[in-house]
């Protein structure tokens, strides 16, 4: 340990511990990553109250849902006009819709919660496998009602999320709960800030965004390499949120907080520097550049496609949702959902 580290360790009050680590240098943006202005012109359903609609989940009856800051579950018709359903308490992230109608919620705060109809708010895990859920942050729905979910760090809570990324110690879950016996068991472990959750169609693998290093893995569920972790997409051009599972098209649509920081990659291999950043004003820390963007990728993980949003546009987005002929955006910060249309077959095929 340098004398500027051991210097900075004393000094530093967040209790961040960083390891170097070199983050690849970011792909070039041509051919499909291109820029465009597609998520400029989105449509946006205000919030009631509150703010951060961070993801999206459209229902049985075609009703989009999210939960804001101030604990809300809201629920938008096709006008866009929003009801609210249910109070959790906490701090709402990801949503699923399940077979019998009710909902899914990862609460920041609570943990894995089900919300049905009337407003009842059930906690179905608060735990996993012996240790509170520091995080908890999205998931997946199996037709089994198996739920597969991230609690993205053991050390930082969702609101102080830039710890874990300046940290860098890996130390997110991918979990599994079984709601009929509220047992839960570990899928993978060590992952960069567990993130979005998707399954494939014929739930052989899910797959798990590693928002700290750009990249996503994949879990193996059947076959003879059961229970294995893999890398399934790497470098990703931008920093990945939520994701969806597979569509009927073959696709998983993920969102791009933010195109990747240059500050924050800078500063990977130096842990010192890292630690002075994490204690100075937010002001100044590595930020996002705030210009909405998602991507689609085959079951192969190769990018097919990428819809892009000028600076200024909404954002950041971190959560997506594809349903009859559009793409509903979720968001941390903003104070509504967008969406935008889907692009014609034709040219998510050109991608391919």
């Amino acid at each position: 340990m340098t004398f500027f580290e051991s210097l900075a360790r004393k000094l530093d009050r967040t209790g961040v511990d960083p390891v170097v680590w070199h983050a690849p240098p970011p792909p070039p943006l041509t051919g499909v990553l291109a820029p465009n202005g597609v998520l400029d012109g989105v449509h946006r359903w205000a919030l009631p109250s509150g703010e951060g609609p961070e993801d999206v989940a459209v229902d049985h009856d075609g009703r989009v849902v999210t939960g804001g800051n101030d604990g809300r579950i809201w629920r938008f018709d096709s006008r866009g006009d929003a009801t609210e359903l249910a109070n959790t308490g906490g701090r709402p992230l990801g949503v699923e819709v399940l077979d019998d109608g009710r909902y899914l919620i990862c609460d920041a705060e609570r943990g894995v919660l089900r919300v049905d109809e009337k407003g009842r708010v059930d906690v179905l895990a608060d735990t996993a496998v012996g240790h509170p859920l520091v995080a908890c942050n999205n998931s997946a729905v199996g037709r089994d009602g198996v739920v597969y979910f991230t609690d993205s760090s053991a050390h930082f809570t969702i609101a102080d999320h830039r710890y874990d990324l300046l940290e860098h110690r890996g130390t997110g879950r991918l979990l599994r709960l079984d709601p009929r016996t509220g047992e839960t068991d570990l899928l993978a472990e060590g992952l960069q800030f567990a993130n979005g959750v998707g399954l494939a169609s014929d739930e052989s693998f899910v797959l798990v965004a590693e928002t700290g290093s750009y990249q996503i893995s994949r879990v193996d569920l059947t076959g003879p390499s059961q229970g294995r972790t893999s890398v399934w997409a790497e470098n990703l051009p931008g920093i990945p949120d939520n994701m969806t599972s597979e569509t009927r098209d073959g696709l998983f649509w993920v969102a791009l907080y933010s195109p990747r920081m240059r500050l924050l990659d800078l500063l990977a291999p130096y842990p010192a520097l890292r630690i002075v950043a994490a204690n100075l004003p937010e002001a100044v820390q590595p930020n996002p550049v705030h210009a909405g963007w998602v991507v689609a990728l085959d079951r192969r993980g190769g990018i097919v496609h990428s819809l892009r949003g000028g600076k200024g546009s909404y954002a950041p987005v971190t959560g997506v949702r594809e349903h009859d002929g559009w793409l509903y955006l979720g968001s941390l910060t903003a104070d509504a959902v967008a969406r935008v249309p889907l692009p014609p077959g034709p040219d998510i095929a050109a991608g391919e």
